[in-house]
Parts: C-alpha cells; sequence; structure tokens
C-alpha cells in the first residue's frame, strides 16, 4: 500500500533514530510504499523538491520559519504550509494513489491537505497523530487570549482537523480525554491510543565511570539530567528554582543539555551564581547524548505548571531505553507522571511546588544503586511493552484491512 506522512519535522536521514522516522521505517519494513512530505524552513539552506532516502519518497517543501522564531512569524507561516504542502504534493504526487494518510500535529492546519487527498483518494483512511493541542497550549502559555483572532482561527482550524480524520491517535489516556471532553462534536469511538514509540533495540552495558571520565563529569555523584528543549513549555524559571533549592545535594550533579528560546535565561542564571552542583552542556552530537545519558542515574522531565492540556514529552522514552529512573515535575493534567509513579519507575511532582521537587530528589538521592536500577529496569519494561514503535504501527495498521 502506498502511504503518505505529513508533517512539520525536517527529515534527512530515515536511519534517524526520532518517532517519526523509526515509525515510517516500519511501515516501509512491512511492505509499504512510503512518501514522506516534510518541511525546510527558510533559515535551513536545504535541496528541496523530490528525494529518494533510504527507500523512502520525501518531498521538500520550503516554508517561512515556525519554529525558534515569535509568535506573529509562527502564526504566519503556520497559516502559509498548507497551501505550500498542498501545491508540492499536486505537483509531485498528483497520479500517486494512497490508501493511508497519515499526518501529525503540529500544525493543526493540514485539513485542506488532507481533504485534497481524501478526495483523490475516497477509499484512503486519514489518521491524525495528535502531539500538540493548539491553540489551547498557546493560550495556558499566554501567547494570546482566547478573545484572540489568533484563537477563533487557529481554533477553527483545529475543529476542521478532528473532523476530517477517521481517526485520532492520542499519546496517553489522558489526552484521549481531553479530545473527548473538549470536542462533543468527534465520534469518541475514532480517539485511540497511539503513543509516543521507537524501535525497540538492545542496550549493551556501558562503562559509566568511562563516560563520566571523557565528558567530564563527576564520576562518584548521584548524575540527573534533563536533555531536550529549553522552551516556555518547560517552565524554565521554576526549573531554576528547583535546582537552586537543591545547592545543599553535595552527592548529587544535575546536568542540563540542550537550546531553545528560553536558554538565555539558563546562560544568565549560569554567569550570576548558579549552584555548583549544576553543568550545562550544549546541544551533544548523538552518539556522546546517548553515552551521556547512559551514564547517569535519574532522567527529569519538566512541564509548566500553566498547561490545561494533557502534554506527553516524547523524551521520556530515551530514558527510558536506557533504563534510567525519571523525575516528572508537571502540571496536574498530563498523565506522564502519574503513569511512571503507577508503574514505579519514577516519581511525580506538581511543577509549582520547589519543596516537592526537593522530596523528590532526596528521596532518589537516598536510594542506592540497587533500588535506582530496579526502577530503571521498570521503566525499561515498560517501554519495550508500550512504547515500542509496533504498538503505535499496529494501532494504525488495524483499520488497513491487513
Amino acid at each position: 500500500m502506498n502511504i503518505i506522512f505529513l508533517t512539520l519535522t525536517r527529515v534527512n536521514s530515515i536511519a534517524f533514530r526520532g518517532i517519526y522516522t523509526d515509525l515510517m521505517r516500519k511501515f516501509r519494513d512491512e511492505g509499504h510504499q512510503v512518501y514522506m512530505v516534510v518541511s525546510s524552513e527558510r533559515r535551513f539552506d536545504e535541496q528541496c523538491g523530490l528525494l529518494e532516502i533510504d527507500g523512502v519518497k520525501v518531498l521538500r517543501v520550503k516554508i517561512p520559519n515556525v519554529q525558534k522564531t515569535n509568535v506573529v512569524e509562527k502564526g504566519i507561516g503556520t497559516l502559509m504550509m498548507e497551501p505550500l504542502y498542498k501545491r508540492a504534493i499536486k505537483k509531485y504526487f498528483k497520479d500517486v494513489p494512497f490508501g493511508l494518510i497519515l499526518y501529525s500535529t503540529p500544525p493543526i492546519t493540514f485539513n485542506n491537505v488532507v481533504r485534497y487527498l481524501k478526495k483523490k483518494n475516497p477509499q484512503a483512511v486519514a489518521y491524525l497523530l495528535l502531539k500538540d493541542i493548539f491553540p489551547q497550549n498557546a493560550v495556558d502559555m499566554k501567547m494570546f487570549s482566547k478573545n484572540s483572532p489568533f484563537y477563533w482561527l487557529f481554533r477553527r482550524k483545529e475543529k476542521q482537523l478532528y473532523q476530517v480524520s477517521d481517526f485520532i491517535g492520542c499519546m496517553s489516556p489522558a489526552n484521549m480525554e481531553f479530545i473527548k471532553k473538549h470536542n462533543d462534536f468527534v465520534n469518541p469511538e475514532i480517539v485511540e491510543l497511539a503513543p509516543n514509540s521507537l524501535e525497540v533495540v538492545e542496550r549493551k552495558p556501558v562503562d559509566k565511570l568511562a563516560v563520566r571520565k571523557r565528558l567530564g563529569l563527576p564520576a562518584d555523584k548521584k548524575l540527573f539530567v534533563y536533555g531536550g528543549n529549553l522552551g516556555v513549555p518547560q517552565g524554565i524559571p521554576f526549573m531554576i528554582k528547583c535546582l537552586d533549592a537543591c545547592a545543599k545535594f553535595n552527592d548529587c550533579h544535575f546536568i542540563i543539555v540542550g537550546g531553545g528560546t528560553e536558554k538565555k535565561k539558563i546562560d544568565e542564571w549560569l554567569a550570576h551564581g548558579a549552584p555548583s552542583n549544576v553543568q550545562f552542556m550544549e546541544r551533544l552530537p548523538k552518539n556522546d547524548y546517548d553515552d551521556m545519558v547512559s551514564a547517569c542515574d535519574v532522567g527529569m522531565i519538566f512541564l509548566d505548571h500553566r498547561f490545561t492540556i494533557p502534554n506527553y514529552p516524547s523524551r521520556l522514552i530515551p530514558y527510558l531505553d536506557f533504563s534510567l529512573p525519571v523525575l516528572v515535575c508537571s502540571d496536574p493534567n498530563t498523565d506522564v507522571g502519574k503513569i511512571a509513579q503507577d508503574n514505579g519507575y519514577g516519581l511525580w511532582c506538581e511543577s509549582n511546588n520547589v519543596q516537592g521537587f526537593v522530596g523528590c530528589v532526596e528521596k532518589l538521592a537516598g536510594m542506592d544503586q540497587a533500588g535506582l536500577n530496579e526502577m530503571g529496569k521498570r521503566g525499561r519494561r515498560f517501554y519495550e511493552e508500550n512504547y515500542d514503535v509496533k504498538v503505535t504501527y499496529k494501532a494504525i495498521a488495524k483499520h488497513l484491512g491487513h
């Protein structure tokens, strides 16, 4: 079967590990012909047009900047994406019959492209991978209000996208309930679980001391790592308060790896008296990052407390992949922390409670290595059983009649 996947994500290699590339490899390896339509923001100097990459046809479309930019440019760019994608699909894929139309959020502006593809392929299944609930997340982060024309424009687009979808695959049970509760026009029977997932690979034991020495990390302390975006959704000011409050833990070392729009706040903090047990690293090469995570003891997740939507960060999976217990500091609406606690692979506190975070650190710091290892093993098992790419593939493929 020919399948087409529409995504905002940049793709340079299908072999690269990620929630979308792993899923596309799975479809390819199951005998499907995969067509991907991906973006290339104007800030990147990349070849656009139709490419053949690792047995997958990749159509790269030049678009305005929509990430790491201001809200106005992001909004305009998001609206412009749809006609640009539609024009590119008409040019390169007009004679290709598709049996599955797969698309992810963000953005929520693909509804006209999906309608066009469904009209040309009446028997095709339209499947939404819901990774972002917009525009409500922007309202939560005070980017604009519900009285803003931006909100009503994007809310209309969001409703249209749900209406054109035959199925909506959500990241977690809380995601599913949110969509059902706040969109009564959606048939609840089409809302199902299709979680963030990766191809499960065997992880061989690493020499943690050797990795720590190579990367300049303490050999004799428990290492807590945060790796990922440093933006408004992560609640960086609160993260800083939490780590300031943990300055007293001489047996712990906190590592922050990443970049984003709020990185300047981290830079200012580091320049003006951050605790000595905090270390910042710029983005690392993939192999070095994986080695570093494997040499740590606890993976951290931060989400802004203002969120009313249930986020489910994909950065959780690498922690579980490397058998790390997780410390989730989030709003009460997401279930990422509850699932971690209920399944014994992590602790959770609300992201407006500094002392709650300190208490979780104290508990984890007080555990012996055997206890941490057991939590990590439970996380790894949960990952293998629930976040293997096979799970997401089966959730989608069961609607294709084979």
